[in-house]
């Protein structure tokens, strides 16, 4: 496991979709490391912000192919994690640190 939780987890992914989970499901999304596996992340969040995790799902996240000055380049791969809490705990993914 990596020592350091902050390299786990790189940061809150919200959009309308990830509001929405919030708001439904109680899942909250993240951007996670390539190599992080769903027991890293789990403790990584439950360091964090100190909630009790049910369960997490992750997805690696294919780059997009895209034209950068004319000639055609390719954005990275990257992993995201839906780490579903425990009833009655939440998380403020838009505070500022």
């Amino acid at each position: 496991m990596t020592t350091n939780v902050y390299e786990v987890i790189r940061a809150p992914r919200v959009s309308e979709k990830t509001a929405r989970l919030q708001e439904v499901s109680n899942q909250y999304v993240f951007e996670v490391a390539t190599t992080a596996t769903k027991a890293d992340v789990k403790a990584a969040i439950e360091q964090i912000f100190d909630v009790k995790v049910e369960s997490v799902n992750v997805v690696n996240v294919k780059g997009k192919q895209k034209a950068f000055r004319s000639r055609m380049g390719r954005r990275s791969d990257w992993r995201k994690a839906y780490v579903k809490l425990a009833d009655g705990q939440s998380i403020d993914v838009t505070a500022k640190a």
